[in-house]
């Protein structure tokens, strides 16, 4: 076991863990952080996004030991009382059918309106062609984020 020292939605927290321990495990079994979910284990379905150093990252293929000083965020830590837009309008528009994979489409399109504040269908498409959705509300997901780049962006929805 090694001692490592992670800077969590702007939170320093200690863990005693293997090196070659995944962020998501750390952050679900040793943080009590379980909004980010396990999928495939192998970063091929989107589900563990979270965000390393403001990038979107699988956290089931990322060892703790090669986070350094790097903040993680977590949907948890997308925003306080979960009013980031994205949580918002996927709310507003129901956008999940069983959820599961949602707490990576967020986190993901969080990191694509970051990068490009307004992004086309295929900007969405390309940013999301990760991230599984086995319930399909591909349509839903694309809705959201253009309505969250609308009220990021102070335009009318």
């Amino acid at each position: 076991m090694s001692r490592y020292t992670l800077t969590i939605n702007g939170q320093h927290k200690t863990v005693d863990v293997a090196p070659d321990t995944p962020l998501l495990w750390v952050l679900r079994d040793h943080l009590q952080l379980v909004g980010t979910k396990f999928g495939c284990g192998i970063g091929q379905c989107g589900v563990c996004t979270v965000h390393i150093d403001g990038l979107p990252t699988r956290a089931c293929q990322t060892p703790v030991s090669t986070l350094g000083n790097k903040p993680v965020t977590t949907i948890e830590g997308l925003s306080a009382d979960g009013t980031h837009p994205l949580q918002v309008v996927w709310q507003d528009l129901d956008v999940p059918q069983c959820g599961y994979c949602q707490a990576g489409q967020i986190m993901t399109a969080a990191a694509l309106l970051k990068k490009i504040p307004r992004p086309s269908d295929a900007d969405i498409d390309t940013a999301l062609a990760g991230n599984l959705c086995r319930c399909g509300t591909y349509l839903r997901i694309r809705a959201g984020i253009h309505r969250a780049a609308a009220i990021i962006n102070k335009e009318s929805v």
